[in-house]
């Protein structure tokens, strides 16, 4: 087959390897689809790769082109993804179904072969099979979808409530559509991008706000004076971060999904808002859950099916054949692809 090949920094080569043949607990997906993320670009564009040389990649969609000897009740032709986590199934967190955090997990498209390629070969346990009626290009969004399910898990989401959402990038936007799927009272995402706005707005957000506004903090309240039961961030920044802390109501319960990349710090005057207000703050950290992979996959792939967890042709940025993968990551290292997902695409 034909693969992506990491070299080394900066080094991609669309070259022959070996195509994978499924053992008899494993299934080979035919890749039509695959995301770009963001731990791939220092993968690629730094030295964060954990050899090479590597195919990355594991925000995907695709066929099942064949099935092991003991895979009964999956065939070649269903579409379908994977849950890229290969957890070790032995460690505590494992036992108790905290498979997120087991401490000795391998990954899809990072320790082993992934998905920049024409076939990705994993476990039968990780395969979800989604709808006909979801398009190649939507399914490969299916990760990020179940990052957004996960944090509402970690903040024990119930109905009912006012929500504030943190960053309207693509995570932050399902996690709007999740909590308004779910029976919030109120959805407000924040945002210093307009057109992320309109967006939000359009696939559901009950208010908008531009914290570049300088009056944005008053408008948050008068919409929910109280302060919002429920805050997500998920941009892993200062200032939204700062937020949350600002808009959190009393016993509110606040989750960082965002990954930071910087220093994150909070003064005193903060911090006392979080014993004043005796939130409960949480961290969010992958997507997975008992039965493995969890309800964050199987609910993604529901309510894709239904139409009500929505995709937007805006989601992504630009889409590249597989055999221009170097060209692809070329437009982070020019810091060109913002506001979008980065498609790579067998045809």
């Amino acid at each position: 087959m034909k693969a992506a090949v990491l070299h080394g920094r900066e080094d991609i080569r669309y070259e022959e390897i070996e195509t994978p043949v499924p053992g008899p607990d494993e299934v080979v997906i035919a890749v039509k689809a695959v995301g770009i993320c963001g731990s791939d670009i220092p993968r690629v564009l730094g030295d964060a790769a954990h050899y090479y040389p590597i195919v990355l990649g594991h925000e995907f969609s695709g066929v099942i082109d064949a099935v092991g000897e003991n895979v009964k009740d999956l065939k070649p032709g269903q579409r379908a993804t994977a849950a890229p986590l290969l957890p070790c199934g032995w460690c505590a967190d494992c036992q108790t179904g905290n498979f997120s955090l087991c401490k000795h997990y391998k990954f899809v498209g990072s320790s082993v072969f992934g998905a920049f390629a024409d076939y990705v070969k994993v476990p039968r346990e990780n395969v979800v099979v989604f709808d006909d009626t979801i398009p190649f290009d939507q399914a490969a969004f299916f990760e990020p979808a179940t990052v957004a399910r996960h944090g509402l898990l970690c903040a024990n989401y119930n109905s009912g409530e006012t929500v504030a959402v943190l960053g309207g990038g693509t995570v932050g936007l399902f996690t709007m559509q999740w909590a308004k799927i779910l029976g919030a009272k109120k959805v407000v995402v924040f945002d210093i991008n307009n057109t992320r706005l309109e967006l939000a707005k359009k696939l559901g957000a009950d208010e908008v706000i531009n914290t570049t506004e300088p009056d944005f903090m008053a408008r948050a309240m008068a919409f929910v004076p109280e302060g919002y039961k429920y805050g997500f961030e998920t941009a892993g920044q200062n200032a939204t971060m700062s937020m949350a802390f600002e808009l959190a109501s009393n016993k509110a319960s606040v989750c960082f999904i965002g990954t930071a990349s910087r220093d994150l710090n909070f003064g005193w005057k903060l911090f006392e808002k979080m014993n004043r207000k005796e939130f409960t703050l949480t961290g969010s950290w992958m997507s997975y859950s008992a039965p493995f992979p969890g309800r964050e996959w199987t609910d993604t792939a529901y309510y894709f099916a239904a139409g009500q967890l929505k995709f937007d042709p805006s989601f992504i940025f630009r889409k590249f054949p597989m055999s221009r993968a170097q060209e692809a990551f070329q437009l982070f290292h020019d810091r060109a692809a913002v506001g979008g997902k980065v498609l790579l695409v067998n045809e």
